[in-house]
């Protein structure tokens, strides 16, 4: 009598998947070409599709080959530290505009700090896409 074996194994998505990775060392702040990721075996958490990436900036030091993840990313920054914005406060039919200085570096849709300069009270608030900062209201 023959004894067979067989193994069971189990994948968690499909086999041969690609993911992407750097494709050489890119320092964090550098936005990202189609020239700077490779395609290499996907891994769990890892991005797979170029437009997710390309574009973006990276917000820690990609090392070439390691897999990319959307928390290495973020959008490119529109706003830098201690760059001056305006800072818009709209309530109802009151819109308010100040001068600030900016706290920390921001993409569109990102939340930063925001110092402003005549009364030196620091806010948070989110850039929009035109580099003013929305400190609140509606």
């Amino acid at each position: 009598m023959k004894r067979v074996a067989f193994a069971l194994l189990l994948f968690s998505g499909p086999v041969g998947a690609e993911g992407l990775a750097a494709g050489r060392v890119i320092r964090a702040g550098t936005v990202l070409g189609a020239s700077d990721v490779i395609f290499v075996r996907a891994v769990p958490g890892g991005l797979s599709d170029p437009s997710e990436v390309i574009g973006r900036e990276a917000r820690v030091t990609l090392y070439a080959g390691r897999p990319l993840r959307a928390e290495d990313l973020r959008p490119p920054a529109l706003v830098d530290r201690n760059q001056l914005v305006t800072l818009v406060f709209k309530s109802g039919g009151l819109s308010l505009q100040a001068e600030g200085r900016a706290l920390s570096r921001g993409g569109e849709g990102e939340r930063i700090r925001v110092m402003n300069l005549q009364s030196r009270v620091t806010v948070f608030g989110t850039v929009l896409p035109d580099g003013t900062v929305f400190a609140g209201g509606r």
